[in-house]
């Protein structure tokens, strides 16, 4: 990859925000930025405005290329090479799959859902009367 590669996922979720970091410090994917979207809200309106809301999956932009939801979490996956960490390497063997990935991402923003709602925090959909958290 020539050009950074941005990740955008919510801070707030325990487990996109260990997947972010996993993915950061451990995976060896080269000019890759996380960026938590809660923390810039102009792009994640901007992305919002393209159709890519945060609430149904974390995005992914590579050379100009958006990616959103299963689609980032396997593409990530599959640029994992030799992760120095054994979950991120379980986690590439299962989502390197395409089929695999759509089947178990719904169970994942179930997940996410699930811990923001226990913390107290908002994951509706943007609307025109709610700013995005």
């Amino acid at each position: 990859m020539s050009e950074k590669t941005l990740f955008i996922y919510d801070g707030e979720c325990p487990f996109c925000n260990y997947f972010a970091q996993l993915v950061e410090l451990k995976s060896n994917i080269h000019e890759f930025e996380i960026v938590d979207g809660r923390m810039n809200l102009p792009l994640l309106s901007q992305l919002y405005n393209q159709g890519y809301d945060l609430n149904k999956g974390a995005i992914l932009i590579n050379n100009e290329q958006i990616m959103h939801g299963a689609v980032a979490i396997n593409w990530i996956c599959s640029q994992i090479k030799e992760p120095s960490d054994s979950i991120l390497e379980v986690l590439r063997i299962i989502f390197t799959s395409n089929k695999r990935a759509n089947f178990l991402f719904p169970f994942l923003l179930w997940g996410r859902r699930l811990s923001l709602t226990v913390k107290g925090k908002v994951w509706q959909p943007v609307n025109d009367n709610l700013k995005f958290y």
